[in-house]
């Protein structure tokens, strides 16, 4: 891509900080591209964006520190000078601390006459209450940033925060942690991010996705070949990437050609979770779908979903009849974690049967003698699917722990249970079975509801029984979730979005 054609998420590869300074460094030293041109780049990638995103602002602010941020940001100023809009640089370090090409930028803007003067919050407060459309422009830290923020930066942070005005981060928004995302004081939050030569993972993972906005990308017409030099730590999944695994069916088929989904749940005051696992497995085109569920259950499941084949199960011998005309089990939405739902989820675990485990299922995969069982157990493929809360349980740390480092979470997590392990959650993490990494760039504040991970689970069940692996199941099913919640929020919006709102989304997008 030329560094002229800027476009959303144009990357699959995400890479740490460290690797895309590597990049830059490559570029730099071995394929004749100074470090004078890639900052000229930046900073017209990111004012040609903030044209586009606010055509009719008014008048720019550009808050720039001491780095290589920070001369991007003074090559944006220079070039807000040139089209003749007002424009003010407020430094947190004074000039003569520049070097480089940063202090090349630092010349440019002086050159268009740029105004720059040391930040002060009243100031700039005031600056921005006089303009009818501002913009703020975050060129403090960028991937400089490390720990907490210093007080000074902080101050910045927060005024900028608190102005109103719309923010354009450089980057990545000053005070996210670029490999993990998360923000250890203060953190700049943008309403987009321009991002240069290499996508950083903290920008779709942690609360570094909320933090960065709408997210742009532009790799500075850097050679392809520089990138053969840095194996990305983690690929960006979509779900226009998964159309290949999702094969349109045979004119002669029938039923039994498309698998048996066994929803294993519903205890005694859980019988929603099973139905809508069930109900999601169908619509995904499993061909056929049995829940085994407490008795008091199986009229609600034949009254809601009458093609979902429910079972009373009164113990775990009572599931083995069910077991062996199953080809894919979901085990534990709504099951519980009593002597009901230990049986079932043993003899779920002594099936080979490919397996998804959700819910109490994990609950209950945190006793040492399920842990045993499981590790023991020959399943034909195995995914799991916690949200923060059960993967801290699953690997005896906190929630905010989890969050701190989702991709690490979800590696241990996979490297202590194998299989493949999706994290849910903003940026959900799916670590496969041969250790690789992807994070979904699908999903909204709306799937923060009851029941989604139920659908989910029956979602991979289905395409568990249709023949995928557990790998490109679970990469799979995590995009078309996600993008159907996107689809629905954007019908209908986030608030109030219902777990079975997603399902007629999915089933379109598995047909398109």
């Amino acid at each position: 891509m030329s560094s002229s054609a800027l476009s959303t998420l144009s990357s699959s590869r995400l890479y740490t900080t460290e690797q895309v300074r590597a990049l830059d460094s490559e570029a730099i030293d071995n394929h004749g591209i100074s470090a004078r041109i890639l900052m000229k780049r930046a900073g017209r990638a990111a004012f040609t964006q903030l044209t586009q995103l606010w055509p009719n602002t008014d008048s720019v602010h550009v808050c720039c520190g001491a780095g290589n941020n920070g001369g991007d940001g003074y090559v944006v100023a220079a070039l807000a000078a040139q089209r003749q809009l007002s424009v003010t640089v407020w430094t947190l370090a004074p000039s003569s601390g520049l070097k480089g090409a940063a202090c090349d930028a630092f010349e440019f803007a002086r050159q268009a006459q740029v105004r720059v003067q040391p930040f002060n919050q009243e100031q700039f407060a005031q600056a921005l209450a006089a303009s009818k459309v501002p913009v703020v422009v975050d060129a403090l830290l960028g991937t400089g940033a490390a720990g907490a923020v210093r007080e000074t930066y902080a101050e910045a942070i927060e005024a900028i925060n608190a102005s109103g005005a719309p923010v354009l981060s450089l980057d990545i928004p000053s005070g996210v942690n670029g490999d993990t995302g998360a923000v250890e004081s203060v953190a700049i939050e943008a309403d987009a991010t321009v991002s240069f030569v290499g996508q950083k993972i903290g920008l779709f993972s942690g609360v570094g996705r909320a933090f960065s906005g709408v997210r742009y990308f532009d790799d500075l017409g850097v050679p392809s070949v520089v990138f053969s030099t840095q194996e990305p730590v983690a690929e960006l999944l979509h779900v226009s990437d998964i159309g290949a695994l999702l094969a349109p069916r045979n004119a002669n088929a029938h039923k039994g050609d498309h698998g048996y989904v066994l929803v294993v749940g519903g205890d005694y005051g859980f019988g929603g979770a099973p139905i809508m696992a069930a109900e999601m497995a169908l619509r995904a085109g499993a061909g056929l779908v049995g829940v085994a569920t407490r008795d008091r259950h199986v009229s609600a499941i034949n009254t809601r979903c009458p093609e979902a084949m429910a079972q009373a199960v009164d113990s775990g011998q009572a599931l083995l009849p069910l077991l062996s005309r199953a080809t894919a089990l979901v085990v534990g939405p709504g099951l519980g974690t009593a002597a009901w739902g230990e049986q079932l989820f043993y003899q779920a675990l002594m099936s080979p049967l490919p397996l998804v485990v959700d819910a109490d299922g994990l609950n209950l995969l945190t006793e040492k003698r399920f842990a045993d069982v499981f590790a023991q157990s020959n399943h034909a493929a195995r995914i799991l699917t916690p949200h923060p809360g059960e993967a801290a349980r699953l690997l005896g740390v906190s929630p905010q722990h989890v969050q701190t480092d989702r991709i690490a979470a979800a590696r241990a997590l996979q490297s202590r249970f194998g299989g493949v392990v999706v994290l849910k959650g903003p940026g959900t993490v799916v670590a496969d079975s041969t250790g690789c990494i992807s994070v979904c760039d699908h999903g909204n504040p709306g799937m923060a509801s009851g029941g989604m991970g139920d659908v989910l689970s029956g979602l991979l069940g289905a395409l568990l029984a249709q023949g995928l692996s557990a790998d490109d199941s679970a990469r799979a099913g995590v995009a078309l979730h996600s993008a159907a919640a996107d689809h629905a929020a954007e019908f209908s919006g986030e608030k109030g979005l219902l777990a079975t709102d997603l399902i007629p989304y999915v089933r379109e997008l598995i047909n398109d």
